[in-house]
């Protein structure tokens, strides 16, 4: 059977995440210390050099996780082929990524924050840190305490700027939930989201989502369809 193509519609964020290969080695070290900031350098030139913005990022020994909108079907695949291609010269390896890279798009006002708190989370997942913040390779510090220097190319997403009116309520509020995190249910559809590279969201938003999406944005009935009497 082919596979789907990417899923994408104008104007939608993405959740994307792509695991590293047994290859390569991020375990805590200086090297690696360098190979994350090498690859957060080469992530804001990448976006800004295929017109793409990036409301929230994860890094870790095991995955990219980012939180985008992208300018057009091609953005997202052509960045972490991009990301992929410096990583390997770098490394002087073969392979980065275990196979593609999966997605999904939220519903906005419903389903991106819980995606951002998902990503955010990630190294709590992990069990790399106790909470969301301690981890440095994240977009976490950015949401919750303000800048981050590293990352100024980072573009909060609508839905963010909704927590609040001025940048203390929106870091206060969204600290709240980042550290209450998600529920089980929720992570669970996103984690099905991903892997099956569906949209996330109400039947309503997948019915409006598939009238511009590129594809088909939730999977098919199982099963022959039924004969007709």
């Amino acid at each position: 059977m082919a596979r789907l193509p990417r899923l994408y519609a104008p104007a939608m964020a993405q959740l994307i995440t792509a695991k590293f290969a047994n290859t390569i080695s991020l375990a805590p070290s200086l090297a690696a210390v360098q190979n994350y900031q090498l690859l957060l350098a080469w992530l804001g030139q990448s976006a800004q050099l295929h017109n793409m913005s990036v409301h929230g990022w994860y890094l870790s020994s095991k995955s990219l996780s980012l939180l985008l909108t992208p300018n057009d079907a091609l953005g997202v695949p052509r960045l972490v082929q991009d990301l992929g291609r410096r990583l390997a010269a770098h490394l002087k390896i073969g392979t980065v990524f275990i196979g593609r890279y999966r997605s999904t798009i939220p519903e906005p006002e419903h389903w991106v924050l819980p995606s951002l708190i998902w990503l955010e989370r990630s190294p709590v997942r992990e069990g790399l840190v106790s909470e969301p913040s301690q981890w440095a390779w994240s977009s976490a510090v950015s949401h919750t305490e303000g800048g981050d220097s590293r990352a100024s190319w980072l573009q909060p997403h609508h839905d963010y700027w909704l927590c609040g009116n001025t940048p203390f309520d929106r870091q206060a509020a969204y600290r709240e939930l980042l550290n209450q995190g998600n529920t089980i249910a929720q992570d669970q559809k996103i984690g099905a989201a991903i892997r099956g590279q569906w949209g996330l969201g109400s039947a309503t938003f997948l019915t409006e989502l598939a009238t511009s999406a590129n594809r088909r944005v939730a999977p098919g009935v199982r099963g022959r369809p039924k004969r007709a009497t």
